[in-house]
């Protein structure tokens, strides 16, 4: 590959002014010099024991009896962790710090003003949250899920349960009736917390009708819990106090009124939000084995029942603490935003800031409305440092024209990260034009599966304009062919980890044999994990993710990821969002190759637009690659968390009903399907 364009460095002293430099100088004064960041990647995953023994010990982790071990068994999958090791996620994301009055939590929504807790504040919340969760009957290994947004009321429910030993699990609001009790009822949850209703831009969604009959679904629960967000905003209640100190009663939410008081007398055994944290007590932490579950994530459930991933304790907080504070250099004193929601992997990693000591910056709400300035005003306002979103909707601003430096004050800004999807080389340049040029700016891409980030970026590497900066520390990440061989730099292969990490699943929730686990991950490469990505790596150690190795589009031998297609069809000005699907022939023909495409407000679709989509694919791609056909359609359909559906969409194409090739629950838009069914249609008559 030739040299992309270079649009960051880091600066002089960036050992002396970073958290990854001063854990390098820690590693000196015990006797490991290192004079590159790829030499401290490449011991990171040959001395797996001892890397991360360097984490737990550099972080100060507290276990309340000798961890053992630290990797007592290097098989995968299986690999034992810190066997003897007791410790408590919650209790490291809640240590007081020197500073009590520091703010640990900024939240801001659509639906209230704004509320911020400092480091006391939270956990006064924490502890009256956990009181309230016992007289529930909460204990050790039982459930609580919530159908919450990213509120303060989310973040204080999930530590409470993180203290007790209890399991957590969440979804959206946003998520359909359907979709939440796929999710929940895999887990028989004790407890469920839910919120009345909520604004996402102008418009109000009521939830109760929702949360009734997610209730009458789930007869493993003893209590619901009910936050009232929607009809406290309305009548002007505590909830819209703006500060954690003018919510009265020792809560955030306040009792509300309205929505939530129909909901609280028309489901069984239901109570109020500040009547769980009405009660002052003391903080406590149980400590747990390190892989004693510690939440229950979903895959995207978009063609099936979603896989109900478990994270335990103790590989969470140590992949956390590594990512944040090396890779992403946060500390005390940040302000960590990511746009997530809370059925998404980014909530649970956004709130680990708390694990670093820095302050969390929350968001429930729209990020277009009302336009696409609004979150980078945010993070004027709020002060954040890092601030995290999706490429789709850095390309968004881009395409919309928006210039951040211009409409917000970011000058606290030192760090954007990207997620969702690849971010294009015109991406990169957009950020280092329109929003700051001494920004780190970090591509990421990992999953839900480790609940973290493979590869990434790092203040010691350059940042190249289209390439992921490095491979994450402790993540022995390669590219393999078919066979099962590495591939040669600057070759295309299955994205691949061939040593365990810490945070890979304790297993899957009911898959008792493993089973389900070993056939997701380990089938096709017998003890190596398969991501399901396609990934090349570059001689500078960067790297280039080209979409889901189940989505490739391969056409006479000619195969191209769809990230490096939507790259170049997207790249048109009409053009805001595509989705490409490649229909094979059963007698082994070349197949058809169906583009679908939606276009900017006013731009008009004719032949001479489609010729030049056409031939901007036959120069960036390759000539095969061409569409057999462009359809315009309204959107194109998305999960919640931004990723498109194209193996859903090919499945639609080639017959199956819409309702067994993709949940709508899970999606963004579910409207957005109508198109690709209709189309379906006329293909089986035509």
């Amino acid at each position: 590959m030739s040299d992309p364009e270079l649009l960051w460095t880091p600066p002089p002293g960036v050992r002396q002014s970073t958290r990854i430099g001063a854990y390098l100088r820690w590693l000196e004064h015990r006797g490991r010099p290192f004079g590159s960041y790829e030499e401290l990647w490449r011991w990171s995953v040959s001395d797996l024991a001892g890397f991360w023994s360097s984490i737990w010990e550099f972080f100060g982790v507290a276990s309340t009896r000798p961890c053992g071990p630290m990797l007592a068994d290097p098989s995968m999958p299986g690999a034992r962790w810190c066997p003897e090791g007791r410790i408590n996620y919650a209790e490291h994301a809640l240590r007081p710090g020197p500073d009590p009055a520091a703010v640990a939590v900024v939240a801001h929504s659509q639906t209230r003003s704004p509320i911020v807790l400092t480091r006391d504040e939270l956990r006064d919340q924490v502890g009256r949250a956990r009181r309230g969760l016992q007289r529930l009957g909460v204990g050790l290994g039982d459930r609580v899920v919530a159908y919450l947004p990213n509120i303060p009321e989310t973040l204080i429910a999930f530590l409470a349960t993180a203290s007790l030993g209890a399991i957590w699990s969440s979804c959206a609001p946003e998520f359909g009736t359907r979709s939440v009790i796929d999710r929940f009822s895999q887990v028989s949850p004790a407890v469920l917390l839910c919120v009345d209703g909520y604004r996402y831009g102008a418009k109000s969604y009521d939830r109760t009708e929702s949360v009734a009959a997610i209730h009458g679904a789930l007869p493993s629960l003893r209590a619901t819990v009910v936050v009232p967000y929607l009809s406290a905003s309305a009548s002007g209640s505590a909830s819209a106090s703006g500060s954690a100190s003018d919510a009265g009663s020792g809560s955030v939410a306040g009792s509300g009124s309205g929505l939530a008081s129909g909901l609280l007398a028309a489901v069984p055994g239901a109570v109020a939000w500040d009547a769980l944290v009405a009660e002052p007590a003391s903080l406590e932490f149980l400590p747990v084995p390190f892989d004693h579950p510690l939440y229950v994530l979903y895959s995207s459930g978009t063609t099936g029942l979603p896989k109900p991933i478990v994270h335990g304790h103790g590989g969470i907080l140590l992949e956390h603490l590594k990512s944040l504070a090396l890779q992403a250099d946060l500390g005390a004193g940040d302000r960590f935003f990511w746009f997530t929601t809370t059925g998404w992997m980014m909530w649970n990693l956004l709130i680990s800031g708390l694990l670093v000591e820095s302050a969390v910056v929350l968001f429930d709400g729209d990020p277009g409305y009302p336009d696409l300035s609004a979150l980078w005003r945010m993070a004027s306002s709020t002060g954040t440092t890092y601030f995290g979103v999706s490429a789709p909707f850095l390309m968004s601003c881009r395409k919309a024209g928006v210039v951040p430096s211009t409409v917000a004050s970011l000058g606290a800004l030192r760090g954007i990260g990207s997620t969702g999807a690849p971010l294009p080389a015109e991406g990169f340049r957009w950020v280092y034009d329109s929003v700051a040029s001494d920004v780190l700016l970090a591509s990421v891409s990992g999953g839900t599966d480790v609940c973290t980030a493979f590869v990434g970026g790092c203040p010691l590497v350059p940042v190249y304009a289209g390439e992921i900066s490095c491979r994450y520390l402790g993540a022995a990440v390669s590219a393999f062919t078919e066979s099962g061989e590495p591939c040669p730099v600057g070759s295309q292969g299955e994205l691949v980890v061939t040593a365990p990490m810490p945070s890979m699943p304790v297993g899957f929730w009911g898959d008792d044999d493993g089973s389900r686990y070993r056939a997701a991950y380990f089938a096709d490469f017998p003890g190596v994990w398969r991501h399901g990505d396609w990934i090349t790596f570059t001689e500078r150690g960067t790297c280039v993710i080209s979409g889901r190795s189940d989505a490739t589009l391969n056409r006479a031998g000619v195969r191209v990821g769809t990230a490096e297609y939507y790259a170049v069809v997207e790249a048109r000005p009409e053009v805001v969002d595509s989705l490409v699907v490649h229909l094979e022939d059963a007698d082994g023909g070349p197949g058809s190759l169906l583009l679908f495409v939606v276009l900017v407000a006013g731009a008009a679709w004719d032949p001479l637009l489609r010729d030049r989509i056409g031939a901007d694919i036959r120069t960036g791609l390759s000539p095969r690659h061409v569409p057999d056909e462009v359809h315009v359609v309204p959107a194109i359909p998305r999960t919640l968390s931004g990723k498109k559906l194209e193996v859903p969409v090919k499945r639609i194409l080639t017959g199956t009903p819409v309702d067994q090739a993709a949940s709508r629950g899970a999606l963004a838009d579910p409207a957005a399907l109508a198109a690709f069914e209709e189309l379906s249609r006329r293909r089986d008559r035509s």
